[in-house]
């Protein structure tokens, strides 16, 4: 044991441990990832469930920070705790206490150290497009609606003109301040099925679109500007070299529309 930790088991009387957890929930009703003052977040319901069980407050961070109405099925998230409660304990307790549309789906020690944003090597999102005429009740907060087909091959052509490390200044929401707006898009793929199985609607489903990101990472909107600037590909609105021209402008008003958030989805995270 290094000297820091026993004089750390010394002072509190048990080491601190780091927990990863990855965590699913439907963003529907929430403000985003990030804890803010003018809503409920999920980091923030995180935190005041771990902190009952902890008795104490806890900082929780999330590999990336999704806005209002993005859902997820992979985010991971680290948490340092003195309770020595068991990870499969410890996912029973805090679902115990979350709400419905929240749910750590794992849970596990990790070794020190552990960051779930820094340490993060790839992120990856889906985002659902559906093209019937008529949406499903049961299908509308979990994808966007555009109508009419797109033309998938102009879309595909160019998605493959961003993939690769380039400055993604165009594609971040306006207005935001990062250190380098540069990023690699590992894979940009686009996959169609006749019709969603898991969709309820009336008769067989609803026609889909399914755009994979993968990436180092992502800045503000990237994602939702990237599939923005495709639907307009598809409706022949811009082309492949409109695509290249807003990468080298750097220009966000050369990028397309930022599509809604409620058809993206943070699937997983890679360290």
């Amino acid at each position: 044991m290094r000297p820091a930790d026993k004089a750390r088991r010394g002072l509190l009387g048990i080491v601190m441990r780091t927990l990863k957890i990855t965590v699913a929930y439907e963003g529907t009703a929430y403000v985003g990832w990030q804890r803010q003052s003018n809503g409920s977040s999920i980091q923030g319901c995180l935190e005041a469930a771990l902190a009952e069980i902890e008795e104490a407050p806890v900082a929780v961070v999330g590999a990336g920070r999704t806005d209002a109405g993005v859902h997820a099925l992979g985010q991971v998230a680290s948490v340092r705790l003195r309770h020595q409660i068991a990870p499969d304990a410890l996912l029973r307790a805090v679902n115990a206490r979350l709400p419905s549309d929240i749910r750590v789906v794992a849970a596990e020690v990790s070794p020190e150290p552990f960051h779930a944003r820094f340490d993060a090597t790839a992120k990856t999102y889906h985002y659902r497009l559906l093209h019937d005429a008529v949406v499903s009740p049961f299908d509308h907060r979990y994808a966007w609606h555009v109508g009419e087909p797109l033309d998938h091959e102009r879309m595909v052509d160019a998605g493959r003109a961003l993939v690769g490390e380039h400055d993604f200044a165009a594609f971040q929401a306006s207005g935001s301040s990062t250190h380098s707006t540069v990023r690699t898009l590992f894979e940009l793929t686009l996959s169609r099925a006749p019709r969603d199985p898991r969709s309820v609607a009336c008769g067989a489903g609803a026609a889909l679109t399914v755009i994979e990101a993968r990436g180092s990472g992502f800045l503000r909107h990237m994602v939702r500007v990237i599939v923005g600037t495709l639907v307009e590909v598809g409706r022949g609105q811009r082309d492949r070299a409109a695509v290249e021209h807003a990468l080298r402008s750097r220009d966000r008003g050369s990028a397309g529309q930022t599509a809604p958030p409620h058809g993206l989805f943070l699937m997983r995270v890679e360290y």
